[in-house]
Order: structure tokens, then sequence, then C-alpha cells
């Protein structure tokens, strides 16, 4: 029978006892108290398994947060991309006004790029159920290479499609690259305190010499090519240098100058009386005075004029940043709800609730 554990209350049979003195086992060790030993024993068994335990319960939990961290993050995606109001969510064979988005800085690094602008476009004109095409553009303007590309998928596709007009919308601003853009449709509405107009070309540039030389700091800019720094911030532009960009800018905005006199033809008024080619800009009113602009509306305005009020989005949607935009709105709601009942007195927020 085995002899472990040890009892704590019995005395081994190798210790001396009374009966036993005389006669002393050779082998006789002392021993300690084995039931102090085995209590020791047991805690720390039982501690490392209870770890155990806890490690492998805090994993599945993990394992099952990240599941359901993921489920939410598709149903809230899917949600977000279903209640848009786009060509993946309605019928597009039905009579509807196909509008695309122009907005923010023209950029190809923008959502107001050239290539994803003029896809939306092309597939708008090629919708059977699209009246009309609206171009709706709140814009500062942007890259002069990204506005043409798109300008001229405009004037493109209205040859293309004589029998279906293309509308440019300007809400608060159309300007610059914008502008360019919106010359290409067949009538541009504006709202009377739009900015619209600032056709020219910019190139920023700033000379920081003084200030370097206040601070001493140095240029050691090293380069291959006499005029390869010829936008340096460190020195004044010589003579040759300002009228060489002078001449890059000049012949970027002829093409400017071009496509507006292409797009609004006879509708301009005076351009050169006006100074409507220096850059200056106007609000909508005086747009439609100087024939940059045809008439004062809206988006809306233009459902009613054209008697058809089912409009659908083509413009392209990121859904990633969509569902990112409504779950920030949607936790900003939340966040917002639960502050304002807070700060309302209890009586009224119970009399609300109820």
């Amino acid at each position: 029978m085995s002899n472990w554990p040890p009892d704590p209350n019995k005395t081994p049979d190798n210790t001396p006892t009374p009966n036993n003195l005389d006669n002393p086992s050779p082998r006789v060790m002392p021993v300690s108290s084995g039931g102090r030993e085995w209590h020791l024993l047991e805690k720390t068994l039982l501690a490392s398994i209870e770890e155990q335990r806890r490690a492998r319960r805090w994993r599945v939990i993990s394992k099952v947060l990240s599941l359901l961290t993921l489920l939410l993050l598709f149903f809230m995606l899917s949600r977000s991309c279903s209640t848009a109001d786009s060509i993946s969510s309605v019928d597009v064979t039905k009579p509807h006004i196909a509008v695309v988005d122009l907005q923010g800085v023209i950029s190809a690094d923008n959502t107001a790029n050239a290539y994803d602008v003029s896809a939306a476009l092309s597939e708008a004109f090629e919708s059977k159920g699209a009246k009309a095409v609206v171009l709706n553009i709140n814009s500062p303007g942007g890259s002069p290479v990204q506005s043409d590309e798109i300008w001229q998928t405009m004037m493109s596709l209205r040859k293309e499609h004589p029998n279906k007009k293309l509308y440019a919308v300007i809400g608060d601003m159309g300007a610059s690259g914008a502008y360019y853009i919106a010359s290409a449709a067949d009538e541009i509405y504006v709202n009377p305190s739009s900015l619209v107009g600032s056709i020219g070309v910019i190139m920023p540039g700033y000379n920081l010499k003084g200030l370097m030389d206040k601070y001493g700091v140095k240029d050691a800019t090293l380069t291959a090519g006499e005029y390869k720094d010829i936008l340096s911030m460190s020195r004044d532009l010589t003579d040759f240098e300002k009228q060489h960009i002078k001449g890059v800018l000049d012949n970027t905005h002829k093409h400017f100058i071009d496509a507006v006199k292409k797009g609004r033809g006879d509708r301009l008024k005076n351009p050169e009386d006006n100074k409507l080619f220096t850059g200056l800009f106007w609000t909508g009113e005086q747009a439609i005075a100087l024939g940059l602009a045809d008439k004062k509306g809206s988006l809306m305005s233009l459902e009613k004029e054209l008697d058809i009020d089912n409009v659908v989005d083509y413009t392209p949607v990121d859904p990633m940043q969509m569902f990112l935009n409504n779950f920030a709105l949607q936790l900003g709601s939340g966040i917002g709800s639960s502050v304002e009942l807070k700060l309302l007195p209890e009586e009224q927020t119970s009399a609300e609730m109820k």
C-alpha cells in the first residue's frame, strides 16, 4: 500500500522512540514534516492548473469576440452599401436622372480623379433608363491633366449620345479645373451664391533665402542639369527661368481657355472686356450674366424641370470608406444621444422616454 502522502501525525518507522533508543537503526535520518511539503506542492500544482484554465478560457473568449467583431463589421458594411441610392440597389431600367459626383480637389489620388469620374459618366450615358446625366460639382479645382481628361470624356459622350443631355450642377464652388470640366456640359446650373470661374493657372513658389540666412541655414542641394533646381526656395529665379515658367503656365492656360470657348461657345459675353480668362471668379448670379453659366438651379429643381423624380447615383463608391463614414456617423449619433440624456433633467428624461 502506498505511503504517499505521508501522515503528518504518524511517526516515521525509522524515527527514534523511547523503545528503541538503545538500539538505534543505522539508517535513521531526520525527516521534515511531510504534511507541510505536500500542502505546498498541492498549492503549486493547483495554481498551475488554474492558470492554464484561465489562459484557455481567455483564448476562447478572444476568438469568440474576434468572430463577433468580424460579423458585426460585415453586417454594418453590407448595411451601409445597401442603404446607398446607387446603381446596385435600384432598377436602372426605369426612367431616371443619372448623377455623378465631382467632390473635392481634382487629383489622381482623390475620389475626383479622371479614371473613376470618366468611367461613371460612361456608365451613366450607356444606361438605357437614364434620361439625362448630371455632373454634381463642388470643387475648387486641381490637376489640369485630370480636368482635361474628364472634359474630353464629356465632349466625346455628348457626341456619342446626342439625345441625352449632360448637365453640370455647381454647388458651393466650381472653380479653376472644376469649371474647366463644367464647361463641357450642355448646360450649367448654379446657385446664386456659388463661386464660379477662376479660369487661370497657378504654380506656387516661395523664396526663403532671407529667413535661411537669418538662422544660418544653408542649401546643400546637388543637381545634374543647369536648371534642375529652378523651383528652389533658397534663391531668386533668374530672368530666363521666370520667362520659361511663364511660358509653361501660358501654354497650359491656353488649353484651359480653348476648352472653355469650345464648350461654352457664343454664350460667353465679351470675354476680353469682362476679363473672363484672367483667373477672376464670380458668384453664380454674376456667372449667368457673363455667360459662364446658364440657369439658377440645383439637382432638385432640375428634377422638377425634367419631370423625373427618380435619381440614381452612379458615383463610384469605396465600400470601406462608406462603412467608415457610416460607422463614425452612427458612433457620433450614439454618443450624442447618451450625452443628451445625461444632460437632460431626470424628470424630463423620464417623461420623454415614456
